[in-house]
């Protein structure tokens, strides 16, 4: 088997494809002319949405997603995406999937290994109050907890969906909540930074890393926060120098933070701390999609197509150019601003 050449990133309608990729989700469909699949496609680079029209889709009875396969086709464009016509699907047995799997894992830019030491010093330096941090030093140090927040993604596809993508997520929104902090005084950081730092610990069980990417049996019957409360319950109760009080409000920011019932949210925020995380976790979420749609585009303004999970278009305006980026004028020397100074 040759290797892979092509990748999502690199796909260019009205051009061939004959390349490897993962079958990350499939789909049958009846049109008039017969029977239709519908895939979606993976490498490293991102995903692409494929279609096997009739007479082709009738050689295919079962497409499994997670199945490693060449795809012979056409790159075309529908409604502004790329999507790859298929011809045919070469499945190619899985035990040559695992040696080439960094070429369909997508992953964090920075390596989820060094993400979670940043995490874990963000616990260490700045959580003053000394039983919250020996509770986030036992949580992270724990060796199943440590080998799932390294493999987990943030989502299945909305946001932050690829390896390392949940500490990548975390870390952003404690940053956030820290910034918030430095506001408002009042609040009770040391409780809130560790509620933000295991606000997802679930999604790490409710969402499998492998292929394909999906929701697991606890996933779908108890969801990432019912998950996360259950895995955290042992570490309370050997945390005997806290509070009670404190685990209390914890636990309701962590429960609340998807803000409202319609979201997920078992109850809906009642303390500062928990507004503040929730509006955190949802600022990081929606930039991180909304800054990814445009992330390979070119600086000129556009409209995104139609992005079902926000109901809406998104636009990409011009931007003022970065200080770094602006042509400046001729530069004669430094220049120097001469102010009195106080005697």
């Amino acid at each position: 088997m040759s290797g892979k050449n092509t990748f999502v990133k690199d796909l260019v309608p009205g051009r061939p494809v004959d390349d490897l990729f993962v079958i990350a989700d499939a789909k049958s469909g009846q049109a008039k002319n017969g029977p239709f699949w519908t895939l979606t496609l993976e490498d490293a680079s991102g995903a692409v949405e494929a279609r096997i029209w009739s007479p082709a889709s009738q050689t295919y009875q079962d497409i499994r997603p997670g199945a490693l396969v060449r795809v012979t086709g056409m790159a075309g464009s529908y409604r502004d995406k790329t999507q790859i016509s298929v011809d045919r699907l070469e499945f190619l047995p899985d035990e040559e999937l695992a040696p080439l799997l960094p070429l369909f894992t997508a992953s964090s830019a920075v390596p989820p290994e060094e993400l979670l030491a940043e995490l874990e010093a963000l616990c260490r330096d700045a959580i003053r109050h000394a039983p919250w941090r020996r509770f986030c030093r036992k949580v992270l140090t724990d060796p199943e907890v440590r080998s799932r927040l390294l493999a987990a993604p943030g989502a299945k596809s909305v946001h932050h969906a690829y390896v390392g993508g949940l500490l990548e997520h975390t870390l952003s929104v404690c940053g956030l909540v820290r910034a918030i902090g430095g506001r408002y005084p009042a609040l009770d950081m040391d409780t809130l930074l560790p509620a933000a730092a295991f606000h997802d610990l679930g999604k790490a069980w409710e969402l499998s890393s492998g292929f394909p990417r999906d929701y697991t049996d606890p996933g779908r019957l108890l969801g990432h926060i019912v998950l996360g409360m259950e895995i955290l319950e042992p570490f309370f109760r050997k945390a005997k120098d806290l509070d009670p009080e404190l685990i209390l409000h914890f636990k309701h920011i962590m429960v609340s933070h998807h803000g409202e019932y319609a979201f997920g949210s078992p109850k809906r925020p009642k303390t500062p701390e928990a507004f503040v995380l929730h509006f955190a976790d949802n600022i990081d979420a929606k930039l991180n999609q909304t800054l990814g749609i445009f992330a390979d585009d070119e600086p000129e303004a556009a409209w995104s197509p139609y992005v079902r999970t926000l109901e809406r278009y998104l636009y990409n305006p011009r931007r003022a150019p970065r200080q770094d980026e602006a042509k400046k004028p001729e530069d004669k020397g430094a220049t120097q601003c001469l102010l009195p100074l106080k005697a």
